[in-house]
């Protein structure tokens, strides 16, 4: 009894060693995918998943660095190539399918991705190198004026045309007239630069920024998990947004807003022109995943 209790001991120790074995040589990329695939599995469009399996897919992405898919600031894809204003952006697609989808945007210096939003989607993004400018939103809460009459956040409807104020010149609308029903109020999430190392931020349906867009200081790439990912026959469509400053129109819906609050918001037009750079797909040359079918 000794003898085979020893004997199965060291079969238990050496299979621990095995597999630990594996999975330090196991590609961070594949254990990204394989966290993913069980992060995701039971979520859909407006489902977030629970806060034990969004920090153990922070962990993953933490710890990953542009190394990790095959990626560094000196490559060529990083250097400029403008078309019109803007320098155009790469996005390498790693995996996708129904649930998830993980990629990667390559932005070189001065790039910009568009005001745009994630709908239903639970989003984490990853700084992987480099330094840019974020600017994020979120939807003011749909709720009815109170008895102050102080809330008014359904997607704006202006009985008549509201004139943008005269000292507003950052981006006029035609005549410096927005169209009625055009505008909605958001609430300032970030406003600043950030630089890698850094965390994984996670966007949520209807918290944490879940509008935004980037500005690349630098040569960047970022790592993007979407939860599930856009889908234009399901109603996940991208919708771009233009931004106009509070203070442009101080008279239109009930919003009472002190005025050292007024940073915190903005009023956000849809657009179906994109103010920044285009974008084009590139293979991934990274270290590839091994998928495996989703239960």
């Amino acid at each position: 009894m000794g003898i085979k209790t020893k004997s199965s001991g060291r079969r238990s120790n050496k299979t621990s060693k095995n597999k630990n074995k594996e999975r330090k040589c196991t590609p961070k990329v594949q254990v990204l995918y394989e966290t993913c695939k069980e992060v995701f599995e039971n979520c859909g469009p407006g489902i977030i998943p629970s806060p034990e399996n969004i920090q153990r897919l922070k962990d993953v992405m933490d710890g990953m660095t542009g190394a990790d898919v095959g990626l560094r600031p000196t490559m060529q894809i990083f250097r400029p190539q403008w078309i019109d204003k803007f320098p155009y952006i790469s996005y390498m697609k790693i995996y996708e399918c129904d649930k998830f989808s993980i990629g990667l945007f390559c932005l070189p210096p001065s790039a910009v991705i568009p005001l745009h939003n994630h709908p239903g989607m639970t989003v984490f993004c990853k700084l992987l190198f480099g330094k840019m400018y974020v600017n994020s939103f979120d939807w003011v809460k749909a709720d009815s004026p109170n008895e102050n009459g102080v809330f008014s956040t359904e997607p704006l409807k202006i009985a008549n045309s509201a004139k943008l104020n005269s000292n507003f010149k950052a981006r006029p609308a035609a005549n410096g007239v927005i169209p009625a029903g055009a505008l909605r109020l958001a609430n300032t999430k970030k406003d600043c630069d950030i630089s890698a190392p850094c965390n994984t931020c996670v966007l949520y349906p209807a918290d944490g920024g879940n509008l935004h867009t980037f500005t690349a200081k630098t040569a960047c790439a970022f790592l993007d998990v979407l939860g599930p990912p856009y889908c234009d026959p399901q109603g996940r469509h991208c919708s771009y947004y233009r931004k106009y400053p509070f203070s442009s129109l101080p008279v239109v819906g009930k919003k009472s807003v002190a005025e050292e609050q007024k940073q915190g918001y903005a009023w956000l037009e849809e657009t179906e022109k994109k103010e920044g750079s285009l974008l084009y797909a590139k293979n991934y040359t990274g270290p590839q995943v091994q998928p495996n079918d989703l239960a």
